[in-house]
């Protein structure tokens, strides 16, 4: 996995704007994966854009997270679209009468999964299972069956799935094959709600593809203490005997948290894993490389090394731990060829993290936000290297118009200093820092694009509640703002004619 073949894969010259599907706008109470998302790709083509960047698309943790996900490879029930399921004829509008209208400025998840769970449930019922869908249920049988039931447990008897009834906590197969037979009915639910997803993000995804625009999906690094990955497969992780974990995750000390953070995701045994040739992330990213054409690996650095706090204990009594390096991305590649990976590598990103990014031939990242604390910056535009993706901030910074107030004069006379002037605000004077770049993919969070402030901020890490539930206005995406991205886009030649040009006297 060479740095020469990725930069390779980078070379087309392009841009795109970072928005989760779950801040469409829609009726339900969370964005959906039907019309509005191809409003939006259609937006996206329109201006030029070659990129729409999500989060992950798994069903959600606490609070909306994203990243506390209870199944890394199932979709979230919450993104199928309900107009999908009304084309089909599986829901009507006495169906959509009988449901409130969920207020539109903010994500409601509770509110959204109670509505989704009324009307997947009707949509079930009037089901009649085809040869696609038992065709789907076969082929991704190795991680749907054991899904459903987890789901099913959950509804059952609550979680963590530790306390669970002693034979179906251990996975007895006597136990599961009583399940399997009393319950066949609610796993065949959780069956379908996959089929829906795979159904509806498919056809975005189609039609992204028809427009020219490419998906970058994400992989968080780890999944949830209470998930399907740690009751199907314990070994793998750093568990007790009764399935508790020993360990989670986290972060030390630092300038931006002085107490750390305890994220609380399950740590992985990675000697086992590498005793299999890394089986259960090969079969994870190949099932990602299927809904995405590339794939941003969270917490790049958490594969040399990530910091385990022990139960109970505080993020400042945790220690550092070695991840599986460079064997883990090799194994990657002998067993799924060309895969595009990205690597989130910010923070106190070491030079052993570094080289372990570029051995690996996966491109970083780089943020303007980050650029300003030193002449040698690495998030300096003059200093990006070709293969990175850059940004001005991400779904985990202020947007850039709430970073902006917070900036003392000193730091924004250097910014207007480099910037040379912000006549245009600082949010477009910033995107045309980005777009300059010669970073060959330049993305935008779609909240900078709208000049929005704090408010519009998704996520705060390290804050437990008030995250990812933010919403594009209604009637945002206007003709002036496809207009003006578009023009940004080809003053840098980021835009379709010029993706397939190199610059001139490239030898690369």
């Amino acid at each position: 996995m060479t740095t020469e073949r990725t930069t390779r894969a980078m070379l087309t010259r392009r841009s795109g704007i970072l928005l989760h599907p779950s801040s469409l706008p829609g009726r339900y109470g969370v964005g959906e994966l039907g019309p509005a998302a191809e409003e939006w790709l259609e937006f996206l083509a329109a201006a030029e854009q070659s990129v729409w960047q999500l989060l992950p698309l798994n069903p959600v943790g606490a609070e909306g997270c994203p990243y506390q996900s209870p199944a890394t490879l199932a979709g979230s029930p919450l993104y199928v679209s309900v107009d999908r399921l009304c084309d089909d004829g599986l829901l009507d509008a006495a169906d959509l009468a009988a449901e409130p209208e969920l207020p539109g400025e903010r994500v409601d998840y509770p509110g959204a999964l109670a509505v989704k769970r009324r009307l997947l449930a009707r949509a079930h019922a009037a089901f009649t299972p085809t040869a696609d869908y038992r065709a789907f249920c076969r082929d991704q049988a190795g991680w749907l069956d054991d899904y459903a039931r987890f789901m099913v447990l959950r509804d059952r008897h609550g979680g963590p799935w530790t306390r669970w009834p002693g034979p179906l906590a251990r996975r007895d197969p006597a136990a599961l094959a009583r399940l399997d037979e009393s319950a066949a009915d609610d796993l065949d639910r959780y069956r379908f709600e996959q089929y829906l997803f795979a159904r509806h993000f498919g056809a975005v995804r189609a039609r992204a593809a028809a427009l020219g625009v490419e998906l970058i999906g994400d992989i968080a690094m780890f999944p949830g203490v209470d998930s399907v990955e740690t009751w199907s497969r314990p070994d793998l992780f750093d568990l007790d005997a009764d399935g508790r974990p020993v360990a989670v995750a986290g972060f030390p000390p630092d300038e931006f948290s002085h107490e750390g953070q305890v994220w609380g995701n399950a740590l992985y045994r990675w000697d086992r894993m590498a005793a299999d040739d890394f089986a259960w992330w090969v079969a994870r990213v190949r099932r990602m490389t299927e809904w995405y054409d590339m794939v941003r690996l969270d917490h790049f650095r958490g594969f040399l090394r990530y910091w385990a706090v022990p139960v109970p204990g505080r993020a400042g009594d945790g220690s550092w731990r070695d991840g599986p390096g460079l064997a883990l991305f090799q194994r990657l590649r002998k067993d799924l060829g060309e895969v595009t990976l990205l690597a989130e590598d910010l923070g106190p990103a070491s030079a052993e993290v570094q080289h372990l990014r570029v051995d690996a031939g996966i491109p970083g990242m780089r943020l303007v936000q980050f650029a300003f604390g030193g002449d040698e910056n690495q998030h300096l535009p003059h200093h990006h290297p070709v293969d990175c993706v850059a940004y001005p901030g991400t779904h985990d910074n202020d947007t850039t118009l709430g970073w902006w107030a917070e900036r003392s004069a000193d730091e924004r006379s250097r910014v207007e200093r480099y910037l040379g002037g912000i006549a245009d605000g600082i949010c477009w004077s910033m995107a045309r820092a980005v777009f300059g770049s010669v970073a060959y993919l330049a993305v935008l969070p779609v909240q900078d694009l709208l000049e929005l402030g704090s408010e519009a901020r998704l996520n705060v890490p390290g804050r437990a509640d008030g995250n990812w539930t933010w919403r594009l206005p209604p009637r945002a995406l206007s003709p002036g703002l496809e207009f003006r991205l578009r023009r940004l886009t080809e003053t840098y030649g980021r835009d379709r004619r010029a993706a397939s040009r190199r610059p001139s006297g490239f030898t690369g």
